[in-house]
């Protein structure tokens, strides 16, 4: 384990006899070795499970939206969708994507939109087509 120093230097001015004070204040702080994480897909897609479209009551893996996920060490790349083109959501939603995959262990998230092919209502689950009456 190692120690991080933090020193803080503040310089003071005393206005009744114009002497110059310096004060010195150290922190330590231990540092944290970080713990091997293992990140599966399966966790990934638990995740994202918890994300949801804001306009429709259904997650974004089960409206069909996540087309791709790849991971490299504690990196994950997420190939996704929007319902369509012109959704102003989309940063909204990579960055709840991104949010709900960090505290999984991940030290990078790369969220790419992608419009091919195009999402359509066939690539939800039957779950997602039955709670929106479309089963």
């Amino acid at each position: 384990m190692g120690m991080k120093k933090i020193i803080s230097i503040k310089k003071e001015e005393p206005k009744e006899t114009g002497e110059k004070k310096v004060t010195l204040t150290k922190f330590q702080q231990t540092e944290v070795p970080e713990e091997p994480v293992e990140i599966t897909e399966e966790k990934v897609f638990e995740a994202l499970k918890s994300v949801y479209d804001p306009e429709l009551p259904i997650n974004i893996v089960d409206l069909g939206l996540i087309y791709d996920v790849q991971i490299s060490g504690r990196n994950v790349q997420v190939k996704m969708s929007l319902t369509t083109p012109g959704c102003g959501m989309g940063a909204f939603i990579a960055k709840q994507v991104e949010d709900a995959i960090k505290p999984r262990g991940a030290k990078n998230v790369m969220v790419q939109i992608v419009w091919d092919p195009p999402w359509n209502p066939d690539m939800m689950s039957d779950e997602a087509k039955e709670r929106l009456g479309i089963a």
